[in-house]
């Protein structure tokens, strides 16, 4: 009789690959913040909150936008809700708590809460060209970040290309180098932008993987230098010095520095008047109205906003609204 056939052991099954994240991005480990800070205020002037930007910073959840932001390295994860027309409510969760505090001011800030548009909207409530809009839509702002860094990193990007391109190109750099930081509950992330010292090491070839063309990634890398290493402060009251030193970097031009102005510094004065939106808009109204007319130039369009004074940038954002012109840049997280 034959001896019973052993069966063969079956072989062992592999373990399942860990998921990793992408080289290169930052990580915050999630665990329970210890500080948390309040801001409970009154807007000086009508304002809605914006909408959730399309790069995944700023995330809405319900009627209330979250998003994360570093202070000195010290990560903040930051929300924001309006529960009614004359209250906003900013909350902060930290480690630090001087950085919860920074970080709810820099919001503040950026959302326009201090600033007084009152004598912009009593001016111009009648205006030919904008009146219109502004009584119907007073809580009307151009789209501000919290961080000066990330309006002109994401200009750049945006230079001479489709918005929707553009996008893709910020959500690879989040992809691969973006800092993550637990939601305000710990059950999610969020994706803050890299520092400029982040970008100021970035091979040039890396950055055109991601489609931002060679001469932008040149000029990007260089003005992350810059800020990385003091000579740059976006943050100094005196505006005009920083953009003169990033005006000499090759791929800098006005189009970017009037972004970072009126997106990244509040500056209402500043318009953007190289953008398309503004060429094809003024050039219509120089027609009368022709839909099909010649584009305007820059400094047709800049001697159209010109009786707005420190209100251009403004203005420009209603302007565009009250034509129905795409609106671009300097709408594009903005305006609700």
């Amino acid at each position: 009789m034959q001896p019973p056939t052993a069966t063969a052991a079956a072989p062992p099954r592999p373990a399942a690959p860990r998921r990793r994240t992408p080289a290169g991005a930052g990580t915050t480990a999630a665990r329970p913040w210890s500080v948390e800070e309040r801001a409970d205020l009154t807007p000086r002037s009508p304002m809605r909150l914006p909408r959730a930007g399309r790069d995944g910073v700023v995330r809405r959840r319900g009627d209330v936008l979250e998003r994360a932001l570093h202070v000195d390295g010290h990560p903040v994860v930051l929300r924001v809700a309006q529960p009614a027309p004359n209250r906003i409510v900013i909350g902060a969760r930290a480690h630090d708590r001087a950085a919860a505090r920074t970080a709810i001011d820099r919001w503040r800030a950026a959302l326009g809460v201090d600033a007084d548009i009152r004598p912009f909207l009593e001016r111009f409530r009648d205006d030919p060209l904008i009146g219109a809009s502004v009584r119907a839509r007073p809580f009307l702002r151009p789209g501000c970040r919290a961080e000066p860094w990330e309006a002109l990193a994401w200009a750049v990007t945006e230079q001479l290309i489709e918005f929707d391109r553009a996008v893709l190109i910020q959500r690879a750099i989040l992809r691969r180098h973006g800092v993550r930081v637990p939601s305000w509950d710990g059950t999610g992330r969020l994706v803050d932008v890299p520092a400029p010292a982040t970008f100021a090491g970035l091979a040039p070839a890396w950055l055109q993987s991601c489609d931002l063309s060679g001469g932008r990634s040149l000029s990007l890398i260089r003005a992350a230098r810059e800020v990385a290493s003091g000579r740059v402060d976006l943050r100094d009251p005196d505006h005009e010095r920083g953009w003169r030193r990033l005006r000499a970097i090759p791929g800098i031009g006005s189009w970017t520095l009037d972004i970072l102005g009126l997106m990244g510094q509040a500056r209402y004065d500043r318009l953007p008047a190289g953008d398309l939106s503004f060429v094809v808009l003024v050039g219509r109204l120089q027609a009368g109205g022709d839909r099909f007319a010649t584009r305007a130039t820059e400094d047709e369009v800049r001697a159209w906003f010109a009786p707005y004074e420190e209100w251009a940038g403004l203005a420009g954002a209603h302007a565009l609204g009250a034509a129905g012109v795409d609106a671009g840049a300097i709408v594009r997280a903005g305006i609700t």
